[in-house]
């Protein structure tokens, strides 16, 4: 049996804001990557966009000052950073459809190793779809990182070498952070950018069931 230790999903957060350069534009999905927002490092600009209408989020507020009329995309409380803006949701889509974001960082049920995306819809019986702006961000963002737990409740790898589930978008993502490792998407394929301690290249391997390039 293979032991590691897993980062944390605040590890896991701050690992992909350390990544973010400074002056992006950025958008962070519904779920996980919101925690990013709770990460990013001092000093630096970091412009956050909700799909809701926000420019110049900041992170989540101090536990008994939540205003719950300023809130996320996934009606989460947050805060506005000084200059921050509100906007109608049109132009909040046109920004998103635009061009104008430099990354988005979004949730996945499924990624195939050369940046398929499926994280709308399992297509099973009875699943709610919720598509929301998922399909905009992922192609009109300039990158599309992706944040999620490498492995499914049953031990399948979520990173397959082609998406099973409804697809948002072929060949979009450029990078996928898990709790384990950190993954480029390639049109050849999957390539390390790093991993946890204490887990071995070919263990990685074996849990994503598909080669991976070295770092």
């Amino acid at each position: 049996m293979i032991s590691y230790q897993k980062r944390s999903k605040d590890e896991l957060a701050q690992r992909i804001a350390q990544d973010i350069p400074d002056g992006a534009v950025v958008n962070l999905g519904i779920g996980q990557p919101t925690l990013v927002a709770n990460h990013i490092p001092a000093g630096l600009e970091i412009i956050l966009q909700s799909e809701n209408g926000i420019l110049g989020m900041g992170p989540a507020p101090t536990p008994g000052l939540e205003d719950y009329d300023l809130i996320n995309a996934g009606k989460q409380p947050v805060t506005l950073l000084p200059g921050g803006a509100f906007f109608h949701h049109a132009d909040s889509f046109a920004m998103m459809r635009g061009g104008h974001l430099d990354i988005c960082v979004l949730g996945a049920f499924q990624v195939s190793a050369t940046g398929d995306l499926a994280n709308w819809s399992t297509g099973e019986p009875g699943a709610i779809p919720a598509v929301g702006g998922a399909m905009d961000l992922a192609i009109g963002a300039k990158q599309t990182w992706v944040m999620m737990d490498l492995l499914t409740k049953k031990g399948e790898s979520k990173i397959v070498r082609q998406c099973t589930y409804p697809l948002t978008g072929l060949a979009c993502v450029k990078r996928i952070y898990t709790e384990v490792a950190t993954f480029e998407c390639t049109p050849q394929g999957l390539k390390l950018i790093d991993k946890v301690e204490g887990l071995s290249h070919a263990e990685l391997e074996t849990l994503v069931g598909l080669p991976i390039a070295p770092a």
